[in-house]
Protein backbone atom coordinates (compact mmCIF):
# COMPACT_ATOMS: atom_id res chain seq x y z
CA UNK A 1 0.00 0.00 0.00
CA UNK A 2 1.40 3.07 -0.94
CA UNK A 3 2.77 5.99 1.70
CA UNK A 4 1.07 9.19 1.73
CA UNK A 5 4.26 10.91 2.65
CA UNK A 6 6.84 12.47 0.17
CA UNK A 7 10.04 13.42 0.13
CA UNK A 8 13.24 15.83 -1.09
CA UNK A 9 15.92 14.22 -2.68
CA UNK A 10 18.97 15.22 -4.76
CA UNK A 11 17.27 14.10 -8.24
CA UNK A 12 18.38 14.50 -11.65
CA UNK A 13 17.87 17.66 -13.43
CA UNK A 14 16.32 16.95 -16.66
CA UNK A 15 18.00 18.95 -19.06
CA UNK A 16 15.35 17.47 -22.26
CA UNK A 17 15.87 20.25 -25.13
CA UNK A 18 13.08 18.89 -27.09
CA UNK A 19 10.60 20.97 -25.24
CA UNK A 20 7.95 23.45 -27.16
CA UNK A 21 8.33 27.31 -25.75
CA UNK A 22 5.63 29.86 -25.95
CA UNK A 23 5.48 33.19 -27.50
CA UNK A 24 5.98 34.47 -24.11
CA UNK A 25 9.22 32.27 -23.22
CA UNK A 26 7.24 30.05 -20.73
CA UNK A 27 7.74 26.21 -21.29
CA UNK A 28 4.39 24.94 -22.35
CA UNK A 29 3.00 21.98 -19.80
CA UNK A 30 4.06 23.94 -16.81
CA UNK A 31 2.25 22.22 -14.20
CA UNK A 32 0.72 23.89 -10.76
CA UNK A 33 0.54 23.24 -7.63
CA UNK A 34 -3.87 22.37 -8.38
CA UNK A 35 -4.26 20.25 -4.81
CA UNK A 36 -4.10 22.01 -1.43
CA UNK A 37 -2.22 19.25 0.39
CA UNK A 38 1.05 20.05 1.57
CA UNK A 39 2.01 16.71 0.97
CA UNK A 40 1.06 16.78 -2.82
CA UNK A 41 2.98 19.79 -4.04
CA UNK A 42 5.45 19.40 -6.74
CA UNK A 43 9.11 18.66 -5.48
CA UNK A 44 11.93 20.37 -6.65
CA UNK A 45 14.06 17.47 -8.38
CA UNK A 46 17.29 18.77 -7.14
CA UNK A 47 19.71 20.95 -4.98
CA UNK A 48 21.73 23.59 -6.42
CA UNK A 49 24.36 22.22 -4.27
CA UNK A 50 24.07 18.41 -5.58
CA UNK A 51 24.77 19.42 -9.21
CA UNK A 52 27.35 22.07 -8.57
CA UNK A 53 29.01 19.52 -7.02
CA UNK A 54 28.47 17.16 -9.69
CA UNK A 55 30.00 19.28 -11.98
CA UNK A 56 32.84 20.01 -10.52
CA UNK A 57 34.17 16.55 -10.47
CA UNK A 58 32.98 15.87 -13.60
CA UNK A 59 35.19 18.30 -14.89
CA UNK A 60 38.34 17.38 -13.34
CA UNK A 61 37.95 13.42 -14.45
CA UNK A 62 40.06 15.10 -17.76
CA UNK A 63 39.06 12.96 -20.94
CA UNK A 64 35.66 11.70 -21.54
CA UNK A 65 35.99 7.24 -22.12
CA UNK A 66 39.48 7.11 -21.63
CA UNK A 67 39.94 3.63 -20.82
CA UNK A 68 36.75 2.53 -20.47
CA UNK A 69 36.79 -1.11 -19.75
CA UNK A 70 33.57 -3.70 -19.78
CA UNK A 71 33.40 -4.81 -16.09
CA UNK A 72 34.08 -8.01 -15.27
CA UNK A 73 30.82 -8.91 -13.31
CA UNK A 74 28.59 -7.95 -16.76
CA UNK A 75 26.29 -11.01 -16.38
CA UNK A 76 24.71 -8.88 -12.79
CA UNK A 77 23.07 -6.64 -15.38
CA UNK A 78 21.42 -6.25 -18.65
CA UNK A 79 22.30 -2.88 -19.43
CA UNK A 80 25.55 -2.58 -21.09
CA UNK A 81 27.83 -1.75 -17.92
CA UNK A 82 31.41 -0.30 -18.36
CA UNK A 83 33.91 1.56 -15.86
CA UNK A 84 36.07 4.61 -16.60
CA UNK A 85 37.08 7.40 -14.63
CA UNK A 86 33.67 9.26 -14.76
CA UNK A 87 31.33 5.99 -13.58
CA UNK A 88 33.89 5.60 -10.73
CA UNK A 89 33.82 9.30 -10.40
CA UNK A 90 29.79 8.56 -9.51
CA UNK A 91 30.15 5.49 -7.93
CA UNK A 92 33.03 7.61 -5.15
CA UNK A 93 30.27 10.19 -4.85
CA UNK A 94 26.80 8.30 -4.01
CA UNK A 95 29.47 6.42 -1.14
CA UNK A 96 30.27 9.97 0.22
CA UNK A 97 29.25 13.09 -0.20
CA UNK A 98 25.87 12.17 -1.59
CA UNK A 99 25.45 8.84 0.31
CA UNK A 100 22.39 10.09 2.24
CA UNK A 101 20.82 11.02 -1.32
CA UNK A 102 21.26 7.62 -2.50
CA UNK A 103 19.90 5.66 0.24
CA UNK A 104 16.58 7.66 0.15
CA UNK A 105 16.63 6.53 -3.47
CA UNK A 106 16.93 2.63 -2.84
CA UNK A 107 14.39 2.78 -0.09
CA UNK A 108 11.57 4.48 -2.30
CA UNK A 109 13.10 1.87 -5.08
CA UNK A 110 11.25 -1.01 -3.24
CA UNK A 111 8.13 0.78 -4.41
CA UNK A 112 8.62 1.03 -7.86
CA UNK A 113 10.96 -1.59 -9.03
CA UNK A 114 9.15 -4.38 -8.88
CA UNK A 115 5.99 -2.94 -11.27
CA UNK A 116 8.60 -1.33 -13.52
CA UNK A 117 11.19 -4.24 -13.98
CA UNK A 118 7.68 -6.56 -14.71
CA UNK A 119 6.75 -4.24 -17.53
CA UNK A 120 10.61 -3.90 -18.56
CA UNK A 121 10.83 -7.31 -19.13
CA UNK A 122 7.35 -7.43 -20.89
CA UNK A 123 8.66 -4.89 -23.67
CA UNK A 124 11.49 -7.28 -24.00
CA UNK A 125 14.02 -4.38 -22.57
CA UNK A 126 16.96 -4.16 -19.96
CA UNK A 127 15.07 -4.63 -16.32
CA UNK A 128 17.99 -2.04 -15.68
CA UNK A 129 16.53 0.64 -16.99
CA UNK A 130 14.61 0.92 -13.96
CA UNK A 131 17.50 2.95 -12.43
CA UNK A 132 17.04 5.49 -15.12
CA UNK A 133 13.66 6.59 -13.04
CA UNK A 134 15.77 6.49 -10.05
CA UNK A 135 18.18 9.09 -11.48
CA UNK A 136 15.60 10.89 -13.01
CA UNK A 137 13.35 11.38 -10.55
CA UNK A 138 14.88 9.28 -7.14
CA UNK A 139 11.65 7.44 -7.39
CA UNK A 140 9.29 10.99 -6.60
CA UNK A 141 6.27 10.81 -8.52
CA UNK A 142 5.99 14.49 -8.09
CA UNK A 143 9.73 15.41 -9.32
CA UNK A 144 9.82 18.69 -10.86
CA UNK A 145 12.87 19.55 -12.59
CA UNK A 146 13.84 23.83 -13.48
CA UNK A 147 12.96 22.54 -17.34
CA UNK A 148 9.68 21.22 -16.19
CA UNK A 149 10.00 17.88 -16.49
CA UNK A 150 7.50 16.34 -14.14
CA UNK A 151 7.32 12.86 -12.92
CA UNK A 152 9.31 9.74 -11.88
CA UNK A 153 9.94 9.30 -15.73
CA UNK A 154 10.61 13.13 -16.35
CA UNK A 155 8.87 13.99 -18.91
CA UNK A 156 8.29 17.15 -20.81
CA UNK A 157 4.87 18.32 -21.53
CA UNK A 158 5.44 17.68 -25.55
CA UNK A 159 6.99 14.06 -25.37
CA UNK A 160 4.30 13.07 -22.79
CA UNK A 161 1.45 13.96 -24.80
CA UNK A 162 3.49 12.37 -27.96
CA UNK A 163 3.22 9.26 -26.02
CA UNK A 164 -0.53 9.17 -25.36
CA UNK A 165 -0.16 11.20 -21.82
CA UNK A 166 -3.01 12.55 -20.90
CA UNK A 167 -2.08 16.62 -19.81
CA UNK A 168 -4.60 19.11 -18.88
CA UNK A 169 -6.55 21.14 -16.19
CA UNK A 170 -8.03 17.76 -14.78
CA UNK A 171 -5.37 15.43 -14.90
CA UNK A 172 -0.86 15.09 -15.50
CA UNK A 173 -0.68 11.69 -16.23
CA UNK A 174 3.42 12.06 -16.33
CA UNK A 175 2.56 11.70 -12.44
CA UNK A 176 0.93 8.46 -12.87
CA UNK A 177 3.42 5.70 -11.94
CA UNK A 178 1.31 3.10 -14.41
CA UNK A 179 1.05 5.14 -17.20
CA UNK A 180 3.90 6.98 -17.59
CA UNK A 181 6.04 3.49 -17.19
CA UNK A 182 3.88 2.62 -20.20
CA UNK A 183 5.16 6.16 -22.13
CA UNK A 184 8.74 6.07 -20.93
CA UNK A 185 9.25 2.21 -21.91
CA UNK A 186 7.71 2.99 -25.06
CA UNK A 187 9.74 5.91 -25.89
CA UNK A 188 12.93 4.26 -24.58
CA UNK A 189 12.41 1.38 -27.21
CA UNK A 190 11.92 3.71 -29.87
CA UNK A 191 15.52 5.64 -29.23
CA UNK A 192 16.77 1.79 -29.29
CA UNK A 193 15.22 1.16 -32.40
CA UNK A 194 16.80 3.98 -33.65
CA UNK A 195 20.33 4.23 -32.60
CA UNK A 196 20.90 0.98 -31.47
CA UNK A 197 23.05 1.27 -28.94
CA UNK A 198 21.63 1.74 -24.92
CA UNK A 199 24.15 4.49 -23.92
CA UNK A 200 23.17 6.56 -27.31
CA UNK A 201 19.58 5.43 -26.50
CA UNK A 202 19.26 6.94 -23.06
CA UNK A 203 21.65 9.77 -23.72
CA UNK A 204 18.67 10.09 -26.44
CA UNK A 205 16.40 10.45 -23.50
CA UNK A 206 17.80 13.53 -21.39
CA UNK A 207 18.94 15.24 -24.44
CA UNK A 208 16.40 14.54 -27.05
CA UNK A 209 17.10 12.41 -30.34
CA UNK A 210 17.67 15.49 -32.55
CA UNK A 211 20.90 16.52 -30.38
CA UNK A 212 22.23 12.84 -30.48
CA UNK A 213 21.37 12.05 -33.93
CA UNK A 214 23.32 15.44 -35.34
CA UNK A 215 25.77 14.95 -32.79
CA UNK A 216 27.01 11.76 -34.25
CA UNK A 217 26.50 12.94 -37.95
CA UNK A 218 28.74 16.22 -37.22
CA UNK A 219 31.94 14.15 -35.58
CA UNK A 220 31.33 11.16 -37.63
CA UNK A 221 31.48 9.00 -34.51
CA UNK A 222 28.88 5.75 -33.30
CA UNK A 223 28.84 5.75 -29.59
CA UNK A 224 28.46 8.04 -26.94
CA UNK A 225 31.55 8.20 -24.89
CA UNK A 226 33.58 9.15 -28.51
CA UNK A 227 30.63 11.68 -28.54
CA UNK A 228 31.37 12.85 -25.31
CA UNK A 229 35.27 13.62 -26.03
CA UNK A 230 33.76 17.08 -28.27
CA UNK A 231 32.35 20.06 -26.57
CA UNK A 232 29.14 19.39 -28.11
CA UNK A 233 27.15 18.07 -25.18
CA UNK A 234 26.95 20.35 -22.20
CA UNK A 235 28.00 18.78 -19.39
CA UNK A 236 24.51 18.08 -17.76
CA UNK A 237 23.61 15.65 -20.89
CA UNK A 238 26.72 13.49 -20.74
CA UNK A 239 27.10 12.99 -17.00
CA UNK A 240 23.60 11.24 -17.45
CA UNK A 241 25.25 7.78 -18.62
CA UNK A 242 28.00 7.62 -16.04
CA UNK A 243 25.15 8.25 -13.63
CA UNK A 244 23.13 5.59 -14.91
CA UNK A 245 25.74 3.33 -15.02
CA UNK A 246 27.00 4.15 -11.77
CA UNK A 247 23.13 3.59 -10.14
CA UNK A 248 22.89 0.40 -11.61
CA UNK A 249 26.24 -0.67 -10.13
CA UNK A 250 25.44 0.05 -6.25
CA UNK A 251 21.80 -0.84 -6.39
CA UNK A 252 22.74 -4.35 -8.12
CA UNK A 253 24.89 -5.09 -5.08
CA UNK A 254 24.72 -2.23 -2.75
CA UNK A 255 26.42 -4.69 0.09
CA UNK A 256 29.76 -4.11 -1.80
CA UNK A 257 28.96 -0.40 -1.89
CA UNK A 258 28.49 -0.41 1.87
CA UNK A 259 24.90 0.45 2.02
CA UNK A 260 23.16 -2.29 4.61
CA UNK A 261 20.44 -2.27 6.34
CA UNK A 262 17.94 -0.06 3.89
CA UNK A 263 14.66 0.43 4.69
CA UNK A 264 12.83 -0.68 1.60
CA UNK A 265 9.47 0.90 1.40
CA UNK A 266 6.88 -2.00 0.50
CA UNK A 267 6.11 -2.66 -3.27
CA UNK A 268 3.44 -0.35 -4.51
CA UNK A 269 -0.16 -2.11 -5.08
CA UNK A 270 -3.64 -0.87 -5.11
CA UNK A 271 -7.00 -1.68 -6.89
CA UNK A 272 -9.03 0.51 -9.63
CA UNK A 273 -12.50 1.24 -9.68
CA UNK A 274 -14.65 2.72 -12.31
CA UNK A 275 -16.57 5.71 -11.46
CA UNK A 276 -18.48 8.55 -12.87
CA UNK A 277 -16.92 11.59 -14.41
CA UNK A 278 -16.55 14.36 -11.74
CA UNK A 279 -16.48 12.24 -8.62
CA UNK A 280 -14.30 13.88 -5.58
CA UNK A 281 -11.63 12.31 -3.49
CA UNK A 282 -13.20 12.89 -0.31
CA UNK A 283 -16.40 10.53 -2.28
CA UNK A 284 -13.78 7.72 -3.37
CA UNK A 285 -12.21 7.91 0.00
CA UNK A 286 -15.74 6.85 1.74
CA UNK A 287 -17.06 4.10 0.00
CA UNK A 288 -13.52 2.38 0.00
CA UNK A 289 -13.14 2.55 4.12
CA UNK A 290 -10.15 4.70 3.69
CA UNK A 291 -9.13 8.67 4.11
CA UNK A 292 -8.67 10.87 1.43
CA UNK A 293 -5.17 11.78 2.57
CA UNK A 294 -4.20 8.25 1.27
CA UNK A 295 -6.86 8.22 -2.05
CA UNK A 296 -4.81 11.62 -3.22
CA UNK A 297 -1.48 9.60 -2.47
CA UNK A 298 -2.86 7.16 -5.01
CA UNK A 299 -4.08 9.06 -7.62
CA UNK A 300 -1.85 11.70 -7.57
CA UNK A 301 -2.34 12.48 -11.24
CA UNK A 302 -5.63 14.25 -10.81
CA UNK A 303 -4.89 17.77 -10.52
CA UNK A 304 -8.25 18.96 -9.02
CA UNK A 305 -8.79 16.32 -6.42
CA UNK A 306 -11.63 14.72 -7.82
CA UNK A 307 -11.55 12.45 -11.30
CA UNK A 308 -11.74 14.57 -15.04
CA UNK A 309 -15.29 15.02 -15.34
CA UNK A 310 -14.90 14.86 -19.46
CA UNK A 311 -14.20 11.82 -19.38
CA UNK A 312 -17.22 9.13 -19.74
CA UNK A 313 -15.30 7.16 -16.66
CA UNK A 314 -12.40 6.89 -15.32
CA UNK A 315 -11.15 3.75 -13.31
CA UNK A 316 -9.82 5.83 -9.63
CA UNK A 317 -6.91 3.82 -7.80
CA UNK A 318 -8.05 2.61 -4.01
CA UNK A 319 -6.05 0.94 -1.55
CA UNK A 320 -5.28 -2.90 -2.33
CA UNK A 321 -8.37 -5.35 -1.43
CA UNK A 322 -10.91 -2.17 -0.84
CA UNK A 323 -12.59 -3.06 -4.44
CA UNK A 324 -15.39 -5.21 -3.19
CA UNK A 325 -15.95 -2.62 -0.19
CA UNK A 326 -16.11 -0.23 -2.53
CA UNK A 327 -18.04 -1.69 -5.34
CA UNK A 328 -21.06 -2.79 -2.81
CA UNK A 329 -20.81 1.17 -0.88
CA UNK A 330 -21.44 2.55 -4.53
CA UNK A 331 -24.58 2.29 -4.73
CA UNK A 332 -25.66 3.68 -0.95
CA UNK A 333 -23.15 6.82 -1.53
CA UNK A 334 -25.59 9.89 -0.96
CA UNK A 335 -24.33 13.85 -1.20
CA UNK A 336 -25.99 16.79 0.00
CA UNK A 337 -25.15 20.47 -0.49
CA UNK A 338 -24.01 21.98 3.27
CA UNK A 339 -22.86 25.53 4.30
CA UNK A 340 -20.09 25.73 5.42
CA UNK A 341 -18.12 28.93 6.75
CA UNK A 342 -14.73 31.00 6.01
CA UNK A 343 -13.64 34.26 8.15
CA UNK A 344 -13.27 37.61 6.10
CA UNK A 345 -11.23 40.16 8.43
CA UNK A 346 -12.32 43.64 7.53
CA UNK A 347 -9.52 45.97 6.01
CA UNK A 348 -9.65 49.80 6.01
CA UNK A 349 -11.75 50.82 3.30
CA UNK A 350 -14.06 47.96 2.25
CA UNK A 351 -17.83 48.10 2.42
CA UNK A 352 -20.66 45.43 3.01
CA UNK A 353 -21.46 46.16 -1.07
CA UNK A 354 -18.07 45.23 -1.87
CA UNK A 355 -17.56 42.39 0.47
CA UNK A 356 -20.46 41.08 -1.51
CA UNK A 357 -18.94 41.34 -4.67
CA UNK A 358 -15.50 39.66 -3.72
CA UNK A 359 -17.63 36.37 -2.59
CA UNK A 360 -21.12 36.86 -4.76
CA UNK A 361 -23.46 36.43 -1.71
CA UNK A 362 -26.02 38.99 -1.12
CA UNK A 363 -26.32 41.66 1.50
CA UNK A 364 -29.26 40.27 3.07
CA UNK A 365 -27.37 37.23 3.74
CA UNK A 366 -24.32 38.62 4.92
CA UNK A 367 -26.00 40.45 7.91
CA UNK A 368 -28.03 37.25 8.26
CA UNK A 369 -25.08 35.53 8.77
CA UNK A 370 -23.19 37.66 11.21
CA UNK A 371 -26.56 38.66 13.12
CA UNK A 372 -25.74 42.36 12.25
CA UNK A 373 -28.11 44.66 12.28
CA UNK A 374 -26.45 47.70 10.26
CA UNK A 375 -24.21 47.37 7.11
CA UNK A 376 -21.54 49.45 9.31
CA UNK A 377 -18.08 47.94 9.27
CA UNK A 378 -15.12 48.36 11.56
CA UNK A 379 -11.64 47.33 10.64
CA UNK A 380 -10.37 44.25 11.71
CA UNK A 381 -14.08 42.52 12.42
CA UNK A 382 -14.07 39.01 11.44
CA UNK A 383 -16.88 38.26 9.42
CA UNK A 384 -18.51 34.89 8.55
CA UNK A 385 -18.63 34.35 4.60
CA UNK A 386 -20.61 31.40 3.67
CA UNK A 387 -19.93 29.09 1.29
CA UNK A 388 -21.59 25.87 -0.79
CA UNK A 389 -19.81 22.73 0.29
CA UNK A 390 -20.66 19.45 -1.17
CA UNK A 391 -20.33 16.24 1.57
CA UNK A 392 -20.76 12.44 1.51
CA UNK A 393 -22.45 9.90 3.62
CA UNK A 394 -23.29 6.13 3.20
CA UNK A 395 -26.63 5.04 4.06
CA UNK A 396 -26.92 1.47 5.66
CA UNK A 397 -27.08 -1.41 3.09
CA UNK A 398 -31.00 -1.96 2.41
CA UNK A 399 -32.33 0.11 5.11
CA UNK A 400 -35.20 2.20 3.22
CA UNK A 401 -36.07 3.80 6.46
CA UNK A 402 -32.98 5.91 6.19
CA UNK A 403 -34.63 7.47 3.11
CA UNK A 404 -38.01 7.98 3.84
CA UNK A 405 -36.03 10.64 5.81
CA UNK A 406 -34.64 12.34 2.79
CA UNK A 407 -38.14 11.99 1.23
CA UNK A 408 -39.59 14.22 3.27
CA UNK A 409 -38.06 16.96 1.04
CA UNK A 410 -39.23 16.01 -1.91
CA UNK A 411 -40.56 18.88 -4.43
CA UNK A 412 -42.35 17.10 -7.36
CA UNK A 413 -41.58 19.84 -10.44
CA UNK A 414 -43.45 19.31 -14.08
CA UNK A 415 -41.70 20.71 -16.46
CA UNK A 416 -43.15 23.13 -18.98
CA UNK A 417 -43.01 23.98 -22.61
CA UNK A 418 -39.52 26.04 -22.97
CA UNK A 419 -38.04 25.38 -19.86
CA UNK A 420 -34.27 24.06 -19.49
CA UNK A 421 -32.61 22.36 -16.87
CA UNK A 422 -30.03 25.59 -16.78
CA UNK A 423 -33.48 27.80 -15.61
CA UNK A 424 -35.00 25.01 -13.37
CA UNK A 425 -31.78 25.29 -11.20
CA UNK A 426 -31.59 28.60 -11.43
CA UNK A 427 -34.99 28.81 -10.09
CA UNK A 428 -34.42 26.46 -6.98
CA UNK A 429 -30.76 27.24 -6.56
CA UNK A 430 -29.34 23.71 -6.96
CA UNK A 431 -26.71 22.36 -9.66
CA UNK A 432 -27.86 21.12 -12.74
CA UNK A 433 -26.10 17.51 -12.47
CA UNK A 434 -27.94 17.32 -8.87
CA UNK A 435 -31.00 17.16 -10.65
CA UNK A 436 -29.47 15.12 -13.61
CA UNK A 437 -28.85 12.41 -10.63
CA UNK A 438 -31.59 12.87 -8.55
CA UNK A 439 -33.82 11.86 -11.92
CA UNK A 440 -31.29 9.49 -13.87
CA UNK A 441 -31.44 11.46 -16.94
CA UNK A 442 -28.73 10.67 -19.25
CA UNK A 443 -27.55 14.16 -19.60
CA UNK A 444 -29.04 18.24 -18.69
CA UNK A 445 -30.72 18.06 -22.19
CA UNK A 446 -32.54 14.48 -22.15
CA UNK A 447 -35.85 16.56 -20.53
CA UNK A 448 -39.44 16.77 -22.22
CA UNK A 449 -42.43 19.05 -21.63
CA UNK A 450 -45.11 17.67 -19.49
CA UNK A 451 -42.20 15.59 -17.16
CA UNK A 452 -42.09 15.57 -13.42
CA UNK A 453 -38.72 16.52 -11.75
CA UNK A 454 -37.84 15.00 -8.57
CA UNK A 455 -36.11 18.08 -6.39
CA UNK A 456 -34.76 17.01 -2.91
CA UNK A 457 -34.42 20.25 -1.15
CA UNK A 458 -34.53 20.90 2.65
CA UNK A 459 -36.10 23.75 4.34
CA UNK A 460 -33.62 27.21 3.67
CA UNK A 461 -34.96 28.36 6.62
CA UNK A 462 -32.49 26.04 8.89
CA UNK A 463 -30.00 27.97 7.58
CA UNK A 464 -29.87 30.46 10.43
CA UNK A 465 -28.38 27.32 12.43
CA UNK A 466 -26.33 26.73 9.96
CA UNK A 467 -27.56 23.47 8.69
CA UNK A 468 -29.34 24.13 5.37
CA UNK A 469 -28.86 21.30 2.80
CA UNK A 470 -29.76 20.13 -0.54
CA UNK A 471 -30.14 15.96 -0.35
CA UNK A 472 -29.63 13.73 -2.82
CA UNK A 473 -31.82 10.85 -2.83
CA UNK A 474 -30.72 8.58 -5.58
CA UNK A 475 -27.10 6.12 -5.28
CA UNK A 476 -23.59 6.79 -7.18
CA UNK A 477 -24.76 10.85 -6.96
CA UNK A 478 -21.54 13.02 -8.64
CA UNK A 479 -21.50 16.78 -8.47
CA UNK A 480 -18.48 19.79 -9.07
CA UNK A 481 -17.65 21.15 -6.63
CA UNK A 482 -18.38 23.97 -5.66
CA UNK A 483 -22.28 23.69 -5.66
CA UNK A 484 -24.55 26.97 -5.84
CA UNK A 485 -25.60 27.91 -2.99
CA UNK A 486 -29.40 29.22 -2.18
CA UNK A 487 -27.69 31.59 0.31
CA UNK A 488 -26.28 33.43 -2.74
CA UNK A 489 -28.70 35.63 -4.81
CA UNK A 490 -28.79 38.19 -7.37
CA UNK A 491 -32.47 39.12 -5.70
CA UNK A 492 -30.79 40.36 -2.71
CA UNK A 493 -33.24 38.26 -0.89
CA UNK A 494 -32.49 34.64 0.65
CA UNK A 495 -34.58 32.12 -1.31
CA UNK A 496 -36.75 30.23 0.59
CA UNK A 497 -38.43 26.76 -0.49
CA UNK A 498 -42.09 26.59 1.28
CA UNK A 499 -44.66 23.88 1.14
CA UNK A 500 -47.82 24.61 -0.64
CA UNK A 501 -49.88 24.73 2.95
CA UNK A 502 -47.70 25.20 5.90
CA UNK A 503 -50.73 23.10 8.29
CA UNK A 504 -53.65 24.16 9.72
CA UNK A 505 -54.37 27.32 11.93
CA UNK A 506 -54.98 26.85 15.63
CA UNK A 507 -58.31 28.35 15.15
CA UNK A 508 -59.44 25.14 13.60
CA UNK A 509 -61.67 23.29 16.02
CA UNK A 510 -60.68 19.50 15.91
CA UNK A 511 -62.12 16.50 17.36
CA UNK A 512 -60.86 15.17 20.90
CA UNK A 513 -59.10 12.02 19.75
CA UNK A 514 -56.45 14.38 17.77
CA UNK A 515 -53.73 16.81 19.01
CA UNK A 516 -51.74 20.01 17.79
CA UNK A 517 -48.28 19.56 17.15
CA UNK A 518 -45.79 22.28 16.71
CA UNK A 519 -42.90 21.55 14.47
CA UNK A 520 -39.75 21.61 16.01
CA UNK A 521 -35.98 22.09 14.07
CA UNK A 522 -34.93 18.89 12.71
CA UNK A 523 -38.79 17.53 12.23
CA UNK A 524 -39.55 15.89 8.90
CA UNK A 525 -42.97 13.69 8.44
CA UNK A 526 -41.25 10.60 8.93
CA UNK A 527 -39.96 11.60 12.32
CA UNK A 528 -42.87 12.91 13.52
CA UNK A 529 -44.72 9.92 12.21
CA UNK A 530 -42.50 6.97 13.98
CA UNK A 531 -42.74 9.09 17.45
CA UNK A 532 -46.98 9.06 17.25
CA UNK A 533 -46.78 5.33 15.58
CA UNK A 534 -48.94 6.82 12.52
CA UNK A 535 -47.72 7.07 8.47
CA UNK A 536 -47.04 10.06 6.78
CA UNK A 537 -49.56 9.79 4.47
CA UNK A 538 -52.54 10.36 7.06
CA UNK A 539 -50.45 13.35 8.54
CA UNK A 540 -50.34 14.84 4.79
CA UNK A 541 -53.84 14.02 4.19
CA UNK A 542 -55.04 15.21 7.98
CA UNK A 543 -53.18 18.73 7.23
CA UNK A 544 -54.13 19.36 3.55
CA UNK A 545 -50.44 18.86 2.27
CA UNK A 546 -50.15 18.60 -1.11
CA UNK A 547 -46.01 17.46 -0.04
CA UNK A 548 -43.88 16.36 2.12
CA UNK A 549 -42.30 20.05 3.14
CA UNK A 550 -42.70 21.10 6.65
CA UNK A 551 -41.11 24.10 8.60
CA UNK A 552 -40.37 24.54 12.63
CA UNK A 553 -43.08 26.74 14.12
CA UNK A 554 -45.78 24.66 11.74
CA UNK A 555 -48.63 23.50 13.51
CA UNK A 556 -50.19 20.32 12.28
CA UNK A 557 -53.15 17.71 13.37
CA UNK A 558 -52.36 14.68 15.10
CA UNK A 559 -54.12 11.38 16.01
CA UNK A 560 -53.76 10.68 19.53
CA UNK A 561 -52.16 7.16 19.96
Amino acid sequence: MISSALFLSGCAINEKSDYLATKDGNIEGAADNDINDPDLKYLSSESDADLDEELRALSETGEWGEDTTITGVEQLFDFPVVTNKQVEMYLNLFQTSQRRSFESWLARSGKYVPFIEHELEKAGLPKDLVYLSMIESGYSQRAYSRSRAVGLWQFMAATGKQYNLKIDSYIDQRIDPEESTASAIAYLGDLYKEFGDWHLAVAAYNAGPGKIRNGLKRYQVDNFWDLAQHKYLHLETKRYVPKLIAAIMISRQPERYGFTNIAYEEPLTYDKIQVEPGMPLDAVAIISGTNVREIKALNQELRRGKTPPNKVGYSVKIPAGSRSLAMSNLDNLHSYVSTGYKTHTIKRGETIASICRKYNLNTTALLKVNNLRSSNLKPGTNLRVPYPMVKYQLLPDGDLSNLAAYNDNLILHKIQSGETISKIAKKYKVPQNMIVSWNGLKSVHSIRAGQQLALFIEDANKSTSGTRRILASTSKLIIDQPATSALVSSSGAIPTLTAQKKGLPDEVSIPSDYNWYKVQDGDSLWTISRRFNISADSIRELNNLKSNLIHPGSRLIIRKG
